[in-house]
């Protein structure tokens, strides 16, 4: 069986790949924004502060719950949803650390 192409990859990369992949829809940033800016865990229905229906804003919650930057709760019939903390810091170090990396300074000019 032949190996996927991330395979020839070392692990930080894949790991960053993930988790900017997930941060590649506008809908997901807004609701991370959305998230960070109430502060709280939310209950009930985010699809009423993004212009998008609920079944999308699930598929968008889903996403972002598959690489752990949300957490999903089941209140009885409702679900808390919040920022897991950690992998939020965690996106923040590997992404400072991959913009370093790649950092030209200001005198970089392509020729």
């Amino acid at each position: 069986m032949a190996s996927a192409k991330t395979d020839l990859f070392d692990t930080k990369l894949n790991s960053a790949a993930v988790l900017f992949k997930a941060l590649a829809h506008p809908a997901r940033l807004a609701i991370l924004q959305y998230l960070a800016e109430t502060k709280v865990c939310i209950t009930g229905d985010i699809s009423d502060e993004l212009p998008l229906s609920r079944t999308t804003v699930n598929q968008h919650l889903t996403e972002l719950k598959n690489v752990g930057l949300i957490q999903g709760h089941v209140d009885g019939a409702k679900v808390n949803y919040c920022l897991d903390p950690k992998k939020v810091k965690e996106l923040e170090t590997i992404a400072n650390s991959f913009f370093k990396k790649i950092d030209l300074g200001s005198d970089y000019e392509c020729k």
